[in-house]
């Protein structure tokens, strides 16, 4: 029997100077700013890009390939940074990004979009979890608390700017700038970690031998999964042939790349890892609060600019008092863990928060208006704002500071995945009920007598969703807008097609609400899990402490 080699002899980062610190520490900022940046400003455009190139059915792949590819680099590039170094994945993830930015902006039907975006999330992927574990490099758990207070206020700047720049820049100027106004800030970025970032490795390589067939096979999982459930329920049954394939086939690598785990001298992911019950408890709260929090981002949009009628101005502006709690949860979280040394408590009463805010949102209806969701949205925000330091610190503080970067990569890794599968299947299961809803609505708004009276051809125009959102709207591109179509009508045909669109306000607000219903009830579930099952040790006030918990060992053993 022979073991891996001991990548746990590095225990602490290297030291960096005043300048190298305060450097780091500001490129960090410019990143993270441009990762926020991104998230709010695109999520807040993204009905209206919509409405322009068309393509509802699609409207939930630009955050899923987004995802799906940030997901994929999490566990790899955390593995290789402890290994090779954090700066040259980071500058590069920097790179990537800007350039897919750039081809975003430039996209001209959603396909394209949809590709780009991946691009996008690969380079997003490397920037943010190269990031989390760097935040972790300079601070020790006792103090990570307290520095992400610091971070939560750059979220918190960029949040409470993004939804509004994003909202004004797309009614005012075009969609395709709030990709381009990613490239000033990006270039800062990276000017200054080029210039301050040391090259912190903290794992000695023992030959760098590099897992190939386990990121090969890990990405060869991840991927038709993450088609699965994108495809599932809308593009094809989830009974059909193509979805059980894409499955089967994800279990088959899965399978391959639990036994190649086991066996390799150095694997990416070492199955030891899951042994830790702090580990094991904090990715799954990370996976199901990440669910919550793009199903958040996707569908408040969605619901306020389809369902109230509000412009992407005002969908921005209601989406601001949201992202301020974030801060005040986040910052408010990381202090008690600094103070007290404790982070279950936090735990439990954030995602109480988060659960009590989602039974809320589930209650919206077509005549709810703005100031009636703002109070459920502010709820939500605190929730999610004091759950993401809590579990961050908590799997960091549970490991060897030799893996430190695998154990963020893997909860970089749980994070994306709980996204990507929300907006797919939340996505999945909002079409299908407005798809259902419609058709009661429908009758009941017209009746069987006078949709005759509607060409069959307008009708399928008038009955998609876009609609909505393309109201009020000048050169919609390819989604003309409601008025434009009933331009064509006579007087008492335009009457009809009025009830039409109030079934479609009526039958997407029905869909929103069931989604946030069953965030509800996952968030409520996941209370129970974490008040159960997560493990309290304290936090260690120096790198060089062993971890306490379970022991996470460099790999299982293989035989010689």
């Amino acid at each position: 029997m022979r073991s891996t080699p001991a990548l746990e002899t590095a225990v602490a980062p290297p030291k960096l100077t005043r300048s190298q610190f305060i450097g780091t520490l500001a490129g960090l900022v410019l990143a993270m700013l441009l990762a926020a940046l991104d998230q709010t400003v695109v999520g807040t455009a993204m009905p209206r890009i919509v409405a322009e190139l068309g393509g509802f059915a699609q409207y939930t792949w630009t955050v899923t390939i987004y995802l799906i590819a940030s997901t994929l680099t999490g566990p790899v590039v955390g593995r290789l940074s402890d290994t090779f170094g954090r700066k040259r994945f980071y500058l590069a993830g920097i790179g990537i990004f800007l350039v897919a930015s750039w081809l975003c902006g430039a996209a001209w039907d959603m396909t394209s979009l949809i590709i780009f975006r991946g691009i996008q999330g690969l380079g997003a992927g490397v920037m943010q979890m190269v990031a989390f574990t760097v935040i972790a490099d300079l601070f020790p758990p006792a103090r990570r608390g307290q520095a992400q207070g610091i971070f939560a206020s750059v979220f918190g700047i960029s949040s409470i700017l993004g939804p509004t720049v994003g909202g004004y820049i797309t009614d005012h100027l075009s969609w395709r700038w709030v990709f381009y106004v990613n490239l000033p800030l990006g270039l800062l970025a990276f000017a200054v970690l080029l210039l301050a970032f040391p090259d912190i490795r903290v794992a000695r390589p023992f030959g760098r031998q590099v897992d190939y067939a386990g990121a090969l096979l890990f990405t060869a999982a991840v991927v038709p999964f993450m088609l699965a459930v994108s495809w599932g329920g809308t593009t094809y049954p989830w009974t059909s042939p193509q979805i059980l394939g894409l499955f089967g086939l994800s279990l088959a690598f899965g399978a391959a790349f639990v036994w190649v785990e086991g066996r390799v001298p150095e694997p990416l992911v070492p199955l030891g890892f899951f042994r830790n019950r702090i580990a094991l408890v904090g990715l799954v709260a990370a996976f199901f609060t990440s669910l919550a929090m793009f199903a958040s981002i996707l569908f408040i949009p969605l619901f306020i600019q389809g369902v109230i009628g509000a412009s992407a101005t005002t969908s921005g502006n209601i989406l601001t008092p949201m992202m301020l709690s974030f801060i005040v949860g986040s910052t408010t979280a990381g202090q008690i863990i600094y103070r007290t040394g404790r982070y279950k408590a936090v735990a439990v009463g954030a995602l109480a928060i988060l659960t009590a805010g989602m039974v809320l949102l589930s209650t919206v209806d077509a005549g709810t208006s703005y100031l009636g969701i703002l109070p459920y949205m502010l709820i939500v925000g605190v929730g999610l704002g004091a759950t993401m330091p809590t579990f961050t610190i908590a799997i960091q503080n549970a490991v060897p500071y030799a893996q430190l970067g695998m154990a963020t990569g893997l909860m970089s890794f749980f994070r994306s995945t709980g996204g990507a599968i929300g907006a797919a299947v939340m996505g999945s299961l909002v079409a299908n009920r407005f798809s259902a809803a419609f058709s009661e609505n429908l009758k009941a708004a017209l009746g069987p007598d006078r949709l005759k009276a509607i060409p069959p051809q307008l009708l399928d125009a008038l009955s998609n969703p876009s609609n909505l959102m393309a109201r009020g709207m000048e050169g919609a591109g390819t989604a003309a807008s409601p008025d434009q179509l009933l331009g064509r009508l006579g007087p008492e045909t335009a009457a009809l097609a009025q009830g039409i669109l109030e079934a479609l306000r009526l039958s997407l607000a029905d869909a929103i609400r069931l989604a946030f219903r069953v965030d509800a009830v996952l968030v409520l579930a996941v209370l129970a899990i974490v008040a159960l099952f997560l493990q309290e040790v304290p936090l260690r006030a120096s790198h060089t402490e062993p971890a306490h918990g379970e022991p996470v060992p460099a790999a299982d053993p293989v035989e010689p």
